[in-house]
Formats: structure tokens, C-alpha cells, sequence
């Protein structure tokens, strides 16, 4: 019997550890209570391959794709990128602070990299996300929301709600009625 993913020592037990240098320490008294919905494709549109930790590991080779040129150079990260399969990797260890938000705010409170977690999704805005993908998204938020429980069903935003204008993921395709009906038992 496979043994069930837990949250240890704020590390999922389940995920692929992929460190990424791009984090830094949670300003002191910050409380962990946002998650964060993102998703991302490199190149654009396209899946598989180790492009997406070698960008957050700042080891993106930019003469395998223009696109990398432009991007190469920034340093971003998340807590977690959950592939297409449902595989999860891990960049940055849940307690620490991801740069995944950027400019953003949510109910007021700015710099919502300070208070929440960011979840990478592999896909982009305009494709179905897959079912091992909704699957593993479930699993994990209900494991988050165990151990961090200031992260509650209204507080969990795709990345286009905290920077709108800016951002626009995780997309219209993301069902958001099945992933939160899940969450909440409806």
C-alpha cells in the first residue's frame, strides 16, 4: 500500500525536491494564508521536458528556444509545479518565501509572496488542465490547508485575481467549481 503524502518540516513528502536559489526568508510575523494558482509551459504551449526547473533553478539554456532569451535572466520560483501527469516538484520549502507573485495584492494586504504559497500548474490558459493534475491539486491544497489552516477555500486565487491587468493564469480552463466543490465536499 502506498504510504499517503504528508507536509514535513514544510516540505511536501510526496514531491521531487528541485531547490531553486529564488526565495528568501517570510517577513517576520507573516502567516501563511494564501495559495496561489498559477501555470506555466516552456516553451509556450508545450509540455514535458525539464524546462520549467531548469528556469526556476536559474539554469534555463536560452539558445534551446527564443522565448528562453527573453526570460533566462529573471529569477522566479514557486513552492510547487504539478506536472501533467501529476508528478510534483518542489522548488522552495513551504515556511520560506517563493517569488512567484509578484506586484500583487489580495483583500488589501500587498506583496502576496510574504503570505502565501504559490502552486505552478504545467499547462498554460487556453488548454484543459488533466485529471491526474486536478487530482494531485486536491490532495495537496487539503494537505495545505491541514497544516497552514489560515488558507480556507476563499482564500485561494489564481494569480490573475491578485494581479489582474498583469497576470492571466491560471486561465478560463481551469475549473474552478470542480477544484473548489472537491475542497469542500459539495
Amino acid at each position: 500500500m502506498p504510504v499517503q503524502p504528508s507536509i514535513e518540516n514544510h516540505l511536501l513528502t510526496s514531491a521531487k525536491w528541485c531547490p531553486s536559489p529564488n526565495y528568501n526568508h517570510r517577513p517576520s510575523g507573516a502567516n501563511i494564508s494564501l495559495l496561489v494558482i498559477h501555470n506555466i509551459s516552456l516553451p509556450p504551449r508545450q509540455f514535458g521536458g525539464e524546462y520549467i526547473e531548469s528556469f526556476f533553478q536559474n539554469r534555463l539554456p536560452r539558445e534551446d528556444h527564443p522565448y528562453f532569451a527573453e526570460i533566462a535572466d529573471l529569477q522566479v520560483s514557486a513552492h510547487l509545479l504539478i506536472k501533467r501527469s501529476g508528478e510534483v516538484v518542489q522548488f522552495v520549502s513551504f515556511d520560506q518565501r517563493a517569488w512567484h507573485a509578484g506586484v500583487s495584492s489580495f483583500e488589501s494586504e500587498t506583496n502576496c509572496n510574504d503570505f502565501s504559497i504559490g502552486i505552478e500548474l504545467e499547462g498554460c490558459d487556453d488548454l484543459p488542465y488533466t485529471s491526474d493534475q486536478y487530482t494531485t491539486l486536491i490532495q495537496v491544497t487539503r494537505l495545505l490547508m491541514q497544516r497552514y489552516p489560515l488558507i480556507t477555500p476563499t482564500r485561494i486565487v489564481g494569480h490573475d485575481q491578485i494581479a489582474p491587468g498583469r497576470k492571466t493564469d491560471p486561465g478560463a480552463t481551469f475549473d474552478w467549481k470542480h477544484y473548489l466543490d472537491c475542497l469542500t465536499g459539495e
